[in-house]
């Protein structure tokens, strides 16, 4: 049996990720801030040298972007310096890496989806401590996955993203704003993670775009496909330019992505986003739905 550490194990991925790694019979053992702080190096290598795993996923991050704006020495420190550590103690150990990083590493100014072969420009803070991460990881290591998601949505049935936002405030409102002038790839947690362990033994080692596929759309779109899927008739979602809803960090017009390198290797396994968002609102979300003044809410 397989030892895989996890950094950040908490998270929305993580959660996904670690059950996954379970099903397949690998012996996950989870890390959060609580347990290793990743931007100290000595509690990384001692952590390392103590469960002495065989492939260590790295997704610990700080991942709100408009904070990273707001401190960019926090940001370098926790997505760049923190990646160094965690990619230094697996070339002394010799232990299997991966890295999740952003389909923002890229400006945004692409008419059409970005590949991995693509060259990155990262306009935000946080898009440029990632990519700086990768970078590092590409430099210490020869045994390495870096794994760049879209649009991530899913987490449990207590979800406060994306997804679980947009159907609350529906109930409660009759009309929602939600802009339609960005364009981004939706990555269900559930297939990401699922892809990283699929191609974790196959040896072909390099930088991979894993989004769900079925094309790219809008915040807006994206917003309307989910009411339409949670069965909610009763409110309307309008669409609005960004200039609306001014945030620190600036946020690329396009983060679409092709899952370019796994497509011309035949391991393109990610299905249509439509389809996952379903699984995820029949399943996880509505599959815990209580009534409350005649409405569906989530539980």
């Amino acid at each position: 049996m397989k030892k895989v550490l996890v950094t950040g194990a908490k998270g929305m991925l993580g959660s996904d990720l670690c059950q996954i790694l379970r099903q397949r019979d690998y012996e996950v053992v989870i890390t959060d801030i609580g347990e290793m702080d990743v931007r100290n190096r000595a509690q990384v290598r001692a952590t390392m040298q103590k469960v002495e795993p065989d492939w260590v996923i790295h997704l610990a991050a700080m991942t709100d972007v408009d904070a990273c704006e707001r401190d960019p020495d926090e940001s370098f420190r926790s997505n760049t310096i923190a990646t160094q550590n965690v990619a230094l103690a697996c070339q002394e150990m010799d232990v299997l890496m991966t890295y999740v990083s952003t389909i923002s590493v890229f400006d945004g100014t692409s008419a059409v989806p970005y590949t991995e072969f693509d060259t990155p420009n990262p306009q935000s803070w946080y898009s440029r401590s990632k990519y700086q991460g990768e970078r590092i990881v590409e430099k210490l290591l020869n045994r390495y996955y870096i794994v760049r998601a879209g649009w991530m949505f899913g987490g449990g049935p207590e979800d406060k993203k994306f997804v679980a936002k947009i159907m609350e405030l529906a109930m409660q409102r009759d009309k929602l704003t939600v802009v339609d002038d960005k364009f981004g790839s939706p990555t269900y947690t559930h297939d990401i993670g699922t892809g990283i362990v699929n191609i974790a033994d196959t040896g072909l080692y390099g930088t991979y775009h894993m989004v769900n596929t079925g094309g790219y759309c809008s915040r807006f779109e994206f917003s309307k496909k989910i009411l339409e899927l949670a069965g909610i008739t009763t409110c309307e979602i309008e669409p609005v330019n960004s200039a609306r809803f001014p945030l620190a960090a600036p946020r690329p017009r396009m983060e679409a992505a092709l899952n370019y390198n796994l497509e011309l290797r035949d391991m393109n396994w990610m299905r249509p986003w439509q389809a996952a968002l379903e699984d995820y609102i029949q399943t996880v979300l509505l599959g815990n739905r209580v009534s409350m003044n005649g409405h569906q809410t989530v539980r």
